[in-house]
């Protein structure tokens, strides 16, 4: 099996790299559209600003490629940025489109009423346990987030985890094939490396209960 990380010109691919080499994998640095042939699975790492990352992708004719990727409900796996960009737009750059494989938008913290960004380690819950993206994982793991924007999907159907600051927010989502998180499983020590080696074993097979609800939302 061979892991493909997203590699767009910015992004945690460092820590990213060595967490997958952890557990036992060699990735394969992704930079232009013929690589996503050789590749099983999909990791979308990323750090920096919405806008830029749309730019980045389309300058190097990856857009496409990972839409394409997504929509085909292969393994995909993002991550902060790699998660944000999967929806719509972002308050964060005003006018500038998502991949829209998931309906909704990204929005700032209120910075009157929080601290932001939100920076450090909090707990997440789990809508479905039994999911095996959370195997081996307590009720409500501790991860590290490092952030100002959060997605608000349009479909609450797809959370896979809510985390509360100020507030709660979907943590991560979970649909087919896809697990996309807000917080930094390469950041998040033992947590964080049984998160991604779960959807790295799930070789390209999603929880039962996922399969049902991504034919009943397409």
């Amino acid at each position: 099996m061979s892991i493909g990380i997203i590699d767009y010109g910015a992004g945690n691919l460092r820590s990213v790299a060595n967490a997958t080499r952890h557990l036992g994998f060699d990735p394969v640095l992704i930079r232009q559209p013929d690589q996503f042939a050789d590749i099983d699975q999909l990791i979308f790492p990323g750090v920096g600003s919405f806008g830029d990352c749309v730019a980045n992708l389309h300058q190097l004719n990856l857009w496409q490629a990972v839409t394409d990727w997504v929509r085909a409900d292969r393994p995909f796996f993002g991550i902060c940025l790699g998660y944000q960009v999967l929806f719509e737009s972002s308050e964060e750059s005003p006018g500038v489109g998502g991949l829209g494989v998931l309906a909704g938008s990204c929005v700032r913290f209120p910075a009157a009423k929080l601290k932001v960004p939100h920076m450090g380690w909090n707990t997440v819950q789990p809508t479905d346990p039994a999911d095996p993206a959370w195997s081996g994982l307590s009720a409500e793991p501790w991860f590290y987030f490092v952030h100002s924007y959060y997605p608000r999907p349009a479909n609450e159907d797809v959370v896979a985890g809510w985390t509360d600051y100020g507030g709660r927010f979907a943590a991560a989502v979970r649909r087919g094939n896809l697990l996309a998180t807000q917080f930094h499983p390469e950041r998040s020590q033992s947590n964080g490396l049984t998160l991604l080696g779960n959807f790295l074993s799930l070789r390209g097979q999603p929880a039962a209960g996922m399969i049902a609800a991504s034919r009943a939302s397409g």
